[in-house]
């Protein structure tokens, strides 16, 4: 009788995407908790269940993890909302769009807004080699479309006159900043703001916030006009 074939371990190279993907998940945690400063590749390799041979083997060595790390932070948000700024909507319903999409997407990866203020503050100081890759590839695209949006909702009398840029900025802020905030607004309220329920509150409230800031009161939508 023929031997069963054994399955390849976690902790071999015999399931390469399998291994990948929870060495970058643990990647995520202890990039979170730690910065890069403090990230160890030994805590990295033992939450994903690899040994750190095989961490190497994938990744040459920490700065190289963190960058797969960064692409998929940037990587992932930067296709979602790209999608949503690429859709035949009017430009109320796609900023509208846009800014639910950008703020469900922070909501469902509750780590990244650490690892992103983490790099903020690193190239700030001059640090980061990573950063102006990053923003090469992820921000100025999407910024891009965003400004577009304002740009054709201010031709069509949708969005109210003034700098598109400082429009996208205050867009991008409203939606972040409450995720960056969290800790201390948990010390300050000693209610969980990533709770389902005032996580659902705060998405209401800042889609009604840029709607105010931003679209022309009494703006017919497209298609309504006379």
């Amino acid at each position: 009788m023929k031997a069963a074939l054994s399955k390849p371990r976690m902790g071999s190279r015999g399931r390469p995407e399998e291994s990948r993907a929870a060495i970058l998940e643990a990647a995520v945690q202890e990039f979170s908790r730690e910065g890069v400063a403090g990230a160890r590749t030994d805590a990295i390799a033992r939450a994903a269940g690899v040994n750190k041979a095989l961490l190497y083997y994938y990744f040459k060595d920490k700065d190289t993890l963190y960058g797969a790390v960064l692409d998929q932070a940037f990587g992932g948000l930067t296709s979602t909302l790209l999608k949503i700024l690429e859709l035949d909507l009017p430009p109320r319903e796609k900023i509208l769009a846009y800014a639910g999409g950008h703020f469900d997407y922070i909501a469902s990866h509750a780590r990244y807004p650490r690892i992103v203020q983490g790099e903020m503050m690193r190239a700030g100081r001059g640090g980061s080699a990573q950063f102006q890759r990053i923003v090469k590839q992820y921000f100025r695209p999407l910024a891009g479309k965003l400004a577009e949006t304002i740009k054709e909702g201010q031709a069509k009398g949708q969005f109210r006159p003034g700098n598109p840029e400082q429009y996208l900025l205050s867009i991008i802020a409203v939606v972040v900043f409450y995720f960056i905030n969290a800790p201390v607004m948990r010390m300050v309220s000693g209610a969980d703001p990533l709770s389902p329920e005032l996580i659902a509150t705060r998405r209401a409230a800042v889609l009604d916030f840029i709607s105010a800031a931003l679209f022309c009161q009494g703006a017919k939508p497209e298609g309504e006009r006379d």
